[in-house]
């Protein structure tokens, strides 16, 4: 039975969508409808496939079609594997991203399809020579260490091109979360973040990063002055990452949006991170996201300073489930602060707080100072750089994909 087309498609000739059909397209026959369809839509701007399952044959019938939409800018493929095997899913994809080579794509979308590994090889190829692409989507893939190096080293290739050609790199946001990236990919993906330097939206949460992973991905970033929104939501800071994000606030005057909740920022950390924003370097603020961070009421007290003097435009505020009672005079000076620029709504509500554990804090305290002392030791060995060494890079690279592919 034939499936309708999205009628906006064929009325306004730009968008083609069978998103959310539920469809199991194996064969070219099977899209044979689609193809027809899309042959007549020469000023097609938009294809949406989403929630289908495509296999090796359909997809490279709908390339076929796809390669000669000179103005297609979007593709927005997320769950388009349900169900297929591991063997089929790199063949459909290098199929479609072959295609998308051929025209000036600015958005892709493959998130939610659990490819892993491999289903970062095929897309290699179109990353490293795209000159268009600003808007890459890859959440929840199950890249893991390999994959995420292997995506570092295809937009790294896109950097350096750019770069050979005399033009700024296209390449705007990067949503990557719930991707297993781990530390082992952040000197890969930190550097390819420098060399670009164009980002504005960067978002990697649930990606079981840890401090020293923090640190790196961080400092690549503070090449990218035009920063707006950064998501490292449920990645583990503690005080390293913390200072690392504090000594980078001031790289990004331009930042509207900062989610760390679920990080673990503890309470020093937070005065890290709330002393930087004191400074006032980031005067755009209009979100900021610390739940779950075991901050405690000596770092809200530095954060309503800093929203009273600075933050004239922040709206959106989560402080729940840290370690400072609800009734504390801290929030009232914080909700002053607030009122101070009309925005008494703006904080969620405090109603998840937890306890301070005496003993934990002396913990914090210990682990403090032999940060100190490791810094030290660090700074006296050799002096930090943000750019990473492209051999390192190149060796990882190559270890991680004889590992996992």
């Amino acid at each position: 039975m034939a499936v309708p087309i999205n009628q906006y498609a064929l009325e306004n000739n730009t968008v083609f969508s069978i998103a959310g059909k539920g469809l199991k397209l194996n064969t070219a026959g099977d899209v044979k409808e689609f193809v027809e369809t899309l042959n007549q839509m020469p000023d097609l701007r938009v294809i949406e496939l989403s929630g289908n399952t495509l296999g090796v044959e359909a997809s490279q019938a709908l390339a076929e079609a796809l390669k000669t939409k000179k103005h297609l800018k979007q593709a927005l493929l997320s769950d388009i594997f349900t169900g297929r095997l591991l063997a089929e899913i790199p063949l459909a994809l290098k199929a479609l991203c072959d295609a998308f080579e051929q025209v000036e794509l600015r958005e892709l979308d493959l998130s939610d399809n659990a490819f892993g590994p491999a289903g970062a090889q095929p897309l290699i190829d179109f990353l490293s020579n795209t000159s268009t692409l600003q808007t890459l989507r890859l959440n929840n893939n199950g890249l893991g260490l390999g994959g995420g190096a292997m995506i570092a080293q295809a937009l790294q290739a896109s950097a350096d091109k750019a770069k050979a050609e005399g033009r700024a790199s296209s390449l705007r946001t990067i949503i990557c979360g719930r991707n297993r990236l781990e530390d082992g990919s952040s000197e890969a993906l930190a550097r390819a973040f420098s060399s670009h330097g164009t980002l504005e939206v960067v978002r990697m949460p649930q990606n079981g990063i840890r401090p020293d992973g923090i640190r790196t991905i961080v400092n690549g970033l503070r090449d990218c002055k035009n920063l707006r929104h950064l998501d490292l939501q449920d990645n583990t800071f503690t005080v390293k990452g913390s200072k690392a994000l504090a000594q980078a606030l001031p790289s990004w005057p331009q930042l509207e949006i900062l989610n760390v909740s679920d990080c673990l920022l503890s309470k020093r950390g937070g005065v890290h991170v709330f002393t930087a924003l004191q400074k006032g370097g980031n005067k755009g603020l209009k979100e900021l996201l610390l739940q779950y961070n075991e901050i405690q009421a000596d770092g809200v007290q530095i954060l309503a300073d800093a929203i009273k003097e600075h933050l004239s435009l922040l709206e959106k505020l989560e402080l729940n489930g840290n370690k400072f009672e609800e009734d504390h005079d801290v929030v009232d000076i914080l909700k002053e602060a607030l009122a101070t620029w009309d925005h008494e709504d703006a904080l969620d509500e405090l109603d998840e707080m937890e306890d301070i554990d005496s003993d934990e804090e002396e913990e914090e305290e210990e682990e403090e100072e032999e940060e100190l002392v490791k810094e030290a030791e660090e700074a006296e060995a050799q002096e930090p750089t943000t750019h990473l060494d492209a051999s390192e890079e190149r060796e990882l690279v190559e270890k991680l994909q004889k590992t996992h592919i």
